[in-house]
């Protein structure tokens, strides 16, 4: 990684970055693989980029967040660079368009529109979003909840929309019984010998309730999981040590000095 002197050599503005993302995609003196790409092949890369830095976040590392931001960044020019090329608009389009935007749906700050707290400032957002999109007109709330969002977040989106006409648990406490009762048709389609397409859709309710207790115990379902995913690897690659150090590998151990591990792991500070 360059020192913070090195950056500070280096062409900090946004129109530098502008011009080398131009020489990679110049056709004759470019890269020859950027110059080859086209939204479809390049989206993948952006929602990893927007995942790594969502993990630069999760574990705090500030100078891992620098180059992750500096790489979704990338992935905005990339785009624009390429609408460019093809006359459907420029970056200076994609900055103007989420300027005004962001004004727009903030008249507490721009307009002088007086806003009683967070939560009502919420729904007003939500609201200046609605009347954009012409929900009413179209006459669906679900139109324009992306479909190349993870599952967890469009899931989240989905019950926010419907929530916003109403059909919605009153509290995160009401949701339980309907996880213990996805939980009890799971557990009756085990029992049939259900198909695994049976056995999937089970699973799948299971979930979706369980993301609505987070939402309304306003936990972000996708963050949470995040978190249980590292906080899994590291318990479990503790224990790998663990059993190392007494000549095992999991692979060998029995179940129960794997739990007993596991058990220890757990019981750690930080772990």
């Amino acid at each position: 990684m360059a020192t913070q002197s090195q950056r500070r050599e280096r062409n900090t503005s946004i129109d530098g970055l502008l011009d080398v993302m131009r020489r990679l995609r110049d056709p004759k003196d470019g890269c020859p693989w950027d110059a080859r790409q086209s939204f479809a092949s390049i989206a993948p890369y952006t929602i990893e980029e927007a995942y790594e830095v969502a993990d630069a976040i999760s574990r705090n590392d500030m100078a891992g967040l620098v180059d992750e931001l500096g790489d979704l960044l990338f992935q905005v020019v990339f785009h624009a660079q390429m609408a460019s090329e093809a006359g459907h608009f420029t970056f200076d389009d994609v900055v103007a368009a989420i300027v005004d935007k962001i004004v727009r749906r903030h008249p507490h700050v721009f307009a002088g529109e007086v806003v009683e707290d967070e939560q009502a400032q919420s729904a007003r957002w939500e609201a200046h979003k609605a009347a954009e999109r012409g929900d009413a007109a179209r006459g669906s709330l679900m139109d324009h909840v992306p479909r190349g969002l993870s599952p967890v977040k469009r899931a989240q989106k989905l019950q926010k929309r419907a929530a916003s006409a109403g059909f919605d648990w009153d509290r995160g406490e009401d949701v339980i019984p309907k996880i213990r009762e996805e939980l009890g048709e799971i557990t009756g389609a085990m029992s049939s010998g259900a198909p695994p397409a049976r056995l999937g859709e089970e699973v799948g309710d299971l979930l979706f309730s369980c993301i609505n207790l987070a939402r309304h115990l306003a936990v972000d379902a996708e963050m949470a999981l995040r978190m249980t995913n590292t906080k899994f690897e590291r318990r479990f690659r503790w224990m790998e040590e663990a059993l190392s150090a007494e000549g095992k590998s999991v692979a060998e151990a029995e179940r129960d000095v794997m739990e007993a591990a596991w058990s220890k792991a757990k019981s750690i500070a930080g772990l």
